[in-house]
């Protein structure tokens, strides 16, 4: 991607994370040091089946027997075809059985095969569940685990390769259920302004930027990669519309109405982008010219919590919380705000009815002269 002649600068200063060099001059490194790939801009498109065939992590390794290893691949084409899942999540996936199947291998003393799988027992999945408690795995985590192991099993049920009762009769660790933290609305509407950056040695399109992404993120309740994976085509010109349609979870698209000062924000920063933004493209660009990582936006985030003396949950997703709480605290309808969201199922949404009656009655506590007395 050609930058812009009529806008030659020096490459960022100081911009942690977006490296300074020519674009191919050096691979993308990680905050840690480590070698990452470029990001695809559409996250949430299917991985074509071939994409998960061998070698199967853990295969060269004798972790589990060829027959094993042939109905990974199979229940794995499976998600990534029937339920549409994202890479990332088979990726997640297959990482989540791979453990489950090592440990069964340690346990059992041998690499398990389809019958090994299927004699399972309560007692297997109940110390597999020590073993990971003891690695210091919460229980967020090791729920995600079972889950997956789960669907493994249940894949391996309806193909008959045998009964797996034993997976669930296991009950799953129980999880503290911890509440959305929003933003107020103010310092929602602070976070999206980008005047309030403009005394960082950046350079200006790159504020611009950050702005048009955040205020994308609270005013339309995007997910951060809903936001990164628009082209620039997606996106209307100021006035000439006011919605967006994006592709969220599992390949599912929806509309959503997008403000015009959002839509002008986006319009300040493809004015200053020194890079020509292609129709077919990515709407958001990194230094380099490539598509933005949401590293450099979580970083970005952080800056302006400083700035704004915000805690740490303020974070970009926390944008999306603020949006939803705002519009229910306003009338905003649940079921309209769970379209909006792109939630399956309204019980996710609700969620935030609780947030909005805790904050009724933080100000009872705080306002009510029989609370404070109290």
């Amino acid at each position: 991607m050609k930058r812009r002649t009529h806008s030659v600068t020096s490459p960022l200063a100081g911009e942690v994370g977006e490296p300074t060099g020519p674009r191919d001059a050096r691979p993308d490194v990680s905050p840690g040091g480590g070698s990452l790939k470029r990001k695809n801009p559409h996250p949430d498109r299917i991985r074509d089946a071939h994409a998960v065939d061998p070698p199967l992590k853990g295969e060269g390794e004798r972790i589990f027997a060829p027959d094993v290893a042939a109905e990974i691949r199979g229940w794995l084409a499976y998600l990534g075809a029937e339920r549409r899942m994202s890479a990332r999540t088979l990726e997640a996936y297959q990482r989540d059985v791979m453990q489950f199947l090592g440990f069964l291998g340690e346990h059992r003393g041998g690499a398990p095969g389809l019958k090994d799988v299927a004699a399972l027992t309560p007692q297997d999945v109940r110390a597999f569940m020590a073993a990971r408690r003891a690695d210091g795995v919460g229980s967020r985590s090791l729920m995600r685990g079972l889950a997956g192991a789960r669907s493994f099993a249940r894949y391996l049920e309806r193909n008959g390769k045998g009964r797996l009762g034993a997976l669930a009769a296991v009950r799953a660790p129980k999880i503290a259920k911890s509440l959305p933290k929003p933003l107020t609305a103010s310092a929602a509407t602070r976070v999206t302004d980008a005047d309030l950056r403009a005394g960082e040695n950046r350079e200006p399109w790159v504020l611009a930027r950050d702005a048009a992404v955040l205020a994308l993120l609270y005013g339309s309740g995007l997910r951060i990669s809903e936001a990164l994976g628009l082209k620039r085509k997606d996106v209307p010109a100021p006035a000439k519309g006011d919605a967006i349609v994006v592709t969220g979870k599992g390949n599912k698209q929806r509309m959503v109405p997008v403000l015009p000062q959002v839509l002008t924000a986006i319009a300040d920063y493809i004015a200053a982008c020194p890079y020509d933004l292609g129709y077919d493209g990515p709407l958001f660009l990194g230094a380099r010219g490539g598509p933005l990582s949401p590293r450099i936006v979580q970083l970005a985030m952080e800056r302006l919590r400083g700035a704004l003396g915000l805690p740490d949950s303020a974070t970009p997703h926390a944008l999306r919380h603020s949006f939803a709480t705002h519009l229910l605290a306003r009338g905003g309808d649940l079921r309209a705000i769970q379209e909006l969201l792109g939630h399956a199922s309204l019980s996710t949404t609700q969620i935030y009815t609780a947030v909005d009656t805790e904050r009724l009655l933080d100000a009872y506590r705080s306002a009510h002269p029989r609370a404070q007395r109290a």
